[in-house]
């Protein structure tokens, strides 16, 4: 790395570490991805730091042009998760400030240094003034980070479990569809059902009960491929595993022999649900769903459309429990 490349390589990991960020995020990936937050390209000196709004994948883009450092497409995850996650957290960095609302898997997601945040790195390398400023920024940056933090809770979707909690998902139409399931679906034709688990396409698991999981014979990674909605029908000792979707995801043949084998060792029947936020989200996937599955649509809560088989909603014998 030439002169220019390292010096501010260094300086980036200088500030990282005087803004006290966590010792997993003072390395090198996080140190480029803050150059680029700034556009601080290797001509340019931290008075002439700017604060463009950017995604993940224009991150990456701009490493290997300015940096000469080449990220594998799989590592947007681990930047997002592992470096930019923890700048939102610090409110050194916003997270759609442009659209708060905008879903966390929306290709349009972008990242954008926090203002005071960036009047501060414009004075870095000034001695005496950055300190007095690192010093004035430190003290208020807990104030910062939760008005941040704030914003993007009142943006959140909140979901009402039928026991009066309620758990809160990432904003966007799949958390919309998630929370239509929960309450409406749920209510219809598994009155008094009982979650286990609702995904997030955000920083975090929706919900997971890891005890009823255990109870049901069940030892289950949340991380790995589950159904974005499991409901648990005590008095029918049913398991409803649902797949929301609203742009992939419905339950095909490759799905339905992925969710079996995922379930086989479960105690409780299975019956496989594919919810659609309204009918013309369904036509672009009826003809791709599994025989003996249902499907429901949160615009038409009252009906489901039945795919064959000897049983309306219900669980077959050959996946209860066991692939025979």
């Amino acid at each position: 790395m030439s002169g220019k490349r390292a010096k501010h390589l260094e300086d980036a990991l200088a500030i990282l570490a005087a803004l006290d960020m966590p010792h997993a995020q003072q390395n090198e990936r996080s140190a480029l991805c803050l150059l680029a937050l700034l556009d601080l390209v290797p001509g340019k000196t931290w008075p002439e730091a700017s604060n463009p709004r950017i995604g993940i994948t224009s991150i990456i883009d701009w490493i290997r042009r300015n940096y000469r450092k080449t990220y594998a497409p799989n590592t947007r995850e681990t930047v997002r998760r592992q470096t930019m996650h923890q700048f939102v957290q610090a409110g050194l960095v916003c997270y759609n400030p442009d659209q708060p609302d905008r879903p966390v898997n929306s290709p349009k997601a972008v990242y954008q240094i926090e203002p005071t945040a960036l009047a501060l790195l414009r004075t870095y390398g000034t001695g005496g003034e950055w300190q007095t400023n690192l010093a004035e920024y430190l003290a208020i940056r807990e104030t910062l980070a939760a008005r941040y933090a704030r914003v993007r809770t009142q943006q959140e979707v909140a979901v009402s479990l039928h026991h009066g909690e309620s758990i809160r998902l990432s904003p966007g139409p799949h958390s919309e569809l998630i929370r239509s399931v929960v309450e409406v679906f749920a209510a219809r034709y598994a009155p008094g059902s009982t979650l286990v688990y609702a995904g997030d396409t955000g920083e975090k698991w929706g919900y997971f009960d890891k005890t009823l999981t255990e109870s049901l014979g069940l030892d289950l990674d949340p991380h790995g491929k589950m159904p974005d909605v499991i409901l648990y029908d005590r008095p029918h000792n049913w398991l409803f595993l649902v797949e929301a979707v609203t742009s992939h995801g419905p339950v095909d043949s490759k799905r339905h022999t992925e969710l079996v084998h995922l379930f086989a060792a479960s105690k409780a029947g299975l019956v496989f649900i594919t919810a659609f936020p309204d009918r013309h989200t369904m036509a672009n996937y009826v003809t791709q769903i599994a025989w003996e599955t249902e499907i429901w649509m949160a615009d038409s809560p009252s009906h489901l459309i039945h795919l064959n088989g000897t049983r309306f909603l219900g669980p077959y014998e050959s996946v209860k429990g066991k692939v025979e």
